[in-house]
């Protein structure tokens, strides 16, 4: 497994989100972090249905607070998806050791963060009229790639 960057979901709700994330954490050899509450049990079959045979390869990592989460894991730098991002996730310049972390799909990251973690807050740019956001797993998997694109993948060709 590479791990040269992480994935953290802050009290996911739906579990065939998370096994999409799952399976896309295990495609690029990258770890899942889930940060509690967790809206499912991890044993869902919702999450099995959407990891498939993927989820046993899962390197998937439990904290049971955000601040759990920062000692456990360490991470280089954070950033943060929402829609309340002013930058796009395109002007991102990524490093060995970054977080991408996303808030859950109903309400997002916690209030506070809004502005404890202002500088750090980015979004994926949506140039639709009518959208409001897009799915957490579809969020996921273009800033996950993104960050991929940026760290390795011109060497994975």
């Amino acid at each position: 497994m590479r791990q040269n960057f992480s994935i953290v979901l802050l009290r996911p709700e739906i579990p065939h989100n998370t096994g999409a994330i799952g399976r896309l954490c295990v495609g690029l050899g990258v770890p899942l972090h889930l940060v509690r509450p967790l809206g499912f049990a991890l044993d869902d079959r919702a999450i099995a249905r959407a990891g498939l045979d993927y989820w046993p390869h899962l390197d998937v990592r439990l904290h049971d607070s955000w601040e759990e989460y920062l000692a456990a894991a360490v991470p280089k730098r954070l950033f943060f998806l929402s829609t309340h991002g002013k930058t796009s996730l395109y002007s991102c310049r990524f490093e060995e050791g970054d977080a991408l972390i996303f808030g859950n799909e109903s309400s997002g990251l916690p209030k506070d963060f809004y502005t404890r973690y202002e500088r750090s807050l980015f979004r994926i740019p949506m140039p639709g009229e009518h959208a409001r956001s897009i799915n957490l797993a579809n969020a996921v998997s273009i800033s996950a790639y993104e960050c991929f694109r940026q760290l390795e993948g011109k060497n994975a060709y």
